[in-house]
Order: C-alpha cells, then structure tokens, then sequence
C-alpha cells in the first residue's frame, strides 16, 4: 500500500461556463495549531510549523463533479488547478468535489471541496489583507513578522468598523439572504491559509475565497509575504473574466503596490470597474495615489484614498454603493 499524503483543497469559485478549484499535494503536514489559539512561543513555534512542509509535485490528479471527471499534475511545488465547465446548471451556493492522486505504487491520497458559485449580483469585492483589512506593516518586513509570529487567530487586529464597512457591502444591491461574493487576494502565502480563514470567521468578515501566494519552505520563513505583487494583477483579472456580468470594486492600501495595481486593472477593463478604495497608510504615498486617481476621472470610476473606515462607509453611501438605511440599521451612526 502506497504512503499517505495530503491534498490541500482551497474553496474553489465560478459558474456553469467558468469554475476553478486550487490546492496543493503535501507529503509533510504540519500539526495543525489547537484551533490558533495559542499564545507565546507555543503559537510562535505552532505558525512557524506551517511552513515546515514538503511539497508533493508531478503526480497526477483526477476531480469528480457530479457526472464529470477531469484531470492534471500538480506543478513542482505540488500546486494544482483544475479549470473546467459543465453543461449543468448549477444553482448558487456550495457544490461538492472530490480530488483523488491517481493510483501509484508510492503514494495514495483523497480530499473532498467546495465550489463557490455566487448569485448573480451586481458587484463583486476584490480586497488585499495586510494593511487593508488586517494591521499588519507589511512594508516593513520585520514588523509584519512580529504580527504574524506575536499574535495569534484571536489577537490579530482589524481596523476599527471593517467589520461593519465589508458587511455593508456584502449587502450591496442584494436581494435579501443574496450576499455579494468577496474575494481576499493577497501576497500572504498558501501556508497561511487556515490560519488567516480563523482570523476572518473570528472576526465575522464576509466569507469569501482567498488568493493567495505561492507556498513557502522553512528556510523562506522569514521571507514571508515579499513575494505575489507581480502576480495580483492576473489573479484578479482571471476573476473579472469568470464573471464578467458584474461589476468590480478593488480595495487595498499604499503601503505597497496596490495603487498601481489597481490603476492598471482599471485602465485596462474601465467599463468592468465601479470603485477603486485605498487605505492610506503611507502619508509620503498620498499625493502620488492622488495622482494614480486622476487617470479615471473620465472613466466613471469612482475613488477613495481613506484614512479610518468612517470615511470609506460615508463614501461608500455618497456614491450609491451602500444606502443610509443599512448603515443605520447596522452601526446606528
């Protein structure tokens, strides 16, 4: 009997003509940390056990979705992606797939997943994590890592009303119990999956499906989260060609190259992107994301460079995005 190894499935995301289903094959888990919960040098040890893991590439992989099976080889670093369409109509909510290694003499695997596929909504929210949602100072590298190794699931810190902000706009333009889908793309890597999904629920952020960066090895720890800019900009327009029936609101911070991101992406589908919002957490970047916003003036596409969350709800409300009503009904100011 072949050894045991196992594969990683991220919630997948899509429709009928469009669905998408990522993971990785992994050799070496690590002892999942008690819930996150851990505190001092046992959650330091427990975070940095993440990326004590030995990739699995090469081997082959068939999914089964419904009445469909489809195959592919996970790459070098044991990633995998299975791309594909089906003629069945498929209702929103989750909808369940299976991923089996096929047969080896050396190796045996099975997991089963989830695939997202979103009401038909009018907006879709594309977010980063570090610096936007959470406080993270990842433009100053040992700073983040202090976060990362320091706090534990339950101590990380949100911005004060994102929480609110992101529930606000999950309801935007929904019909009731019809959320808009969130999508968190960020330069974190892989390893960080479980722990940062912990964070969200925690924290009661929309639910969503994470893109995030290639995975890392030990020896790489203390490179963490440096690496991924250079692939958001195709992360998200993947996600504006799966679902090019509603409209994209992008929201980051200038802490790094989101402002340039985001310019490119709105330059390049203008008629796809409604709002571009961008936390401003470096002052000395402030004039120059000013500068950014000005090429889309004539585009139709709104902007915001915020300091606290207020601003981004008044806003979110001055421009249509979220009604007064909700804001009051949620927060009461």
């Amino acid at each position: 009997m072949g050894r045991s190894v196992e594969i990683k499935i991220y919630s997948g995301y899509g429709h009928s003509k469009n669905l998408v289903v990522y993971g990785h094959v992994l050799q070496r888990k690590p002892r999942a940390p008690n819930d996150f919960r851990e505190s001092g040098w046992r959650h330091t040890w427990s975070l940095m056990r993440l990326f004590f893991v030995r990739p699995v590439g090469g081997v082959r992989l068939r999914l089964h979705f419904y009445n469909q099976v489809i195959e592919t080889v996970a790459q070098s670093d044991g990633f995998f992606k299975f791309k594909w369409a089906t003629d069945r109509h498929l209702e929103a909510g989750l909808h369940s797939v299976k991923i089996e290694l096929i047969a080896t003499d050396k190796l045996q695997g099975c997991a089963s997943g989830k695939v997202y596929v979103p009401q038909s909504t009018q907006y879709v929210f594309v977010s980063d994590i570090d610096d936007t949602v959470l406080v993270s100072h990842s433009a100053t590298g040992w700073r983040r890592l202090r976060e990362l190794l320091v706090k534990n699931a339950y101590r990380r810190e949100v911005f004060a009303d994102h929480v609110v902000w992101y529930n606000l706009l999950s309801r935007s333009g929904a019909p009731s119990q019809q959320l808009n889908p969130f999508f968190y793309v960020s330069s974190s890597e892989w390893n960080l999956y479980d722990y940062l999904q912990r964070v969200f629920d925690h924290n009661g952020l929309p639910q969503g499906s994470f893109l995030l960066s290639h995975f890392k090895r030990w020896l790489d720890f203390f490179k963490a989260g440096k690496t991924g800019h250079e692939d958001k900009y195709r992360r998200i327009s993947r996600l504006l060609r799966v679902f090019p029936k509603q409209k994209f609101v992008l929201i980051g911070d200038n802490s790094q190259r989101d402002p340039e991101i985001y310019t490119a992406l709105a330059n390049n589908y203008p008629d796809r992107v409604a709002a571009v919002y961008i936390r401003n957490i470096k002052n000395k970047k402030a004039a120059t994301t000013l500068q950014l916003f000005k090429s889309f003036k004539d585009k139709g596409i709104r902007t915001c460079l915020f300091n606290t969350n207020r601003e981004a709800i008044e806003h979110s409300v001055s421009i249509g995005l979220v009604s007064h009503g909700s804001v009051q009904e949620l927060t009461g100011f």
